[in-house]
């Protein structure tokens, strides 16, 4: 079960090693494109239907049609990457159980973007966890965890890349494990639970009275989507990466400074963020020597 790219590489990883997927749970199909005037498959579908996979896709969890379906597929385990929330008939179906994979190394950031908020803060190391579905969500108990770090300039983006990868290996070596019945479960941790609730085009917004490197932190936090964003004379910009520098700005926290040539910084509560990509609104996303080339500030 499982939606966006992130998820089919763990599809993959169990095809390749002889595991009989039974059937794909995924989203319905969605208008898009320009003009929204193209219907729109999910990665997770497109992939599945290419491997001749018999596919689901239910607008409701708890629909009398869709359990009925679910239940023909007579599977025996549920893997859930990248997913809906599932009702309890759904996940207490199989005989061996469902095991979600969360990207983060519960139970910190338990919610809807462990990625992001796990950049934003600033941490240094992050990772998978594979775990058994129980009635709250990100709180079962663990099966494996896989570490790996996060660079000083890495976006949400390049974490997500990679964790895909690390991902889909977990899959495998959880899916082996309840194969052979070798593994041993634990308890989450309460006290040292954290949220990842999910991120709105609201909360994107930049704050510059933050110092140069939490600033820098957002940025590559919420890149490359839905992207952090602030204004330029009238017009919202999105930036994509950043440089945090030091110094003592002219100028208050959130405004900006250029040479009208080659560069473009905004000023913070300690220093400076220069912007190295960015997108305005209604243009393309560039790197900021293309954009100064085209751009008159007025």
């Amino acid at each position: 079960m499982g939606t966006p790219d992130f998820a089919v590489p763990s599809l993959r990883i169990l095809l390749d090693n002889g595991f009989d997927v039974a059937g794909v749970v995924t989203a319905t199909d969605k208008w898009g494109g320009r003009g929204k005037q193209q219907l729109l498959q999910s990665a997770v579908k497109r992939f599945a239907v290419e491997r001749g996979l018999p596919v689901l896709q239910p607008e409701k969890l708890k629909d009398p049609q869709f359990l009925e379906q679910l239940a023909a597929l007579d599977a025996n385990l549920q893997v859930i990457v990248a997913f809906r929330m599932l009702p309890e008939a759904v996940w207490r179906m199989p005989a061996l159980g469902a095991f979600n994979l969360h990207g983060s190394l519960l139970p910190r950031y338990r919610g809807a973007a462990p990625i992001n908020w796990a950049v934003i803060n600033g941490d240094t190391e992050t990772g998978v966890t594979t775990f058994f579905l129980n009635s709250e969500i990100d709180t079962g108990d663990l099966l494996f965890q896989e570490r790996m770090t996060i660079g000083p300039d890495d976006t949400a983006g390049d974490v997500h890349d990679r964790m895909m990868e690390l991902g889909a290996q977990t899959v495998l070596k959880t899916v082996q494990a309840i194969e052979n019945q070798s593994y041993t479960l634990q308890k989450q941790d309460e006290g040292q639970a954290s949220k990842a609730p999910k991120i709105f085009h609201e909360t994107c917004q930049i704050n510059f009275r933050q110092s140069a490197a939490e600033v820098h932190n957002f940025i590559r936090g919420l890149s490359p989507y839905p992207a952090a964003w602030t204004m330029l004379e009238g017009e919202e910009l999105k930036i994509l990466r950043s440089s945090p520098a030091t110094g003592t700005p002219p100028v208050a926290p959130g405004m900006f400074f250029t040479d009208q040539k080659s560069w473009l910084r905004y000023a913070t509560n300690d220093g400076w963020v220069e912007v190295l990509e960015l997108q305005l609104q209604g243009r393309r996303r560039m790197s900021i020597a293309d954009f100064m080339k085209g751009y008159r500030f007025r």
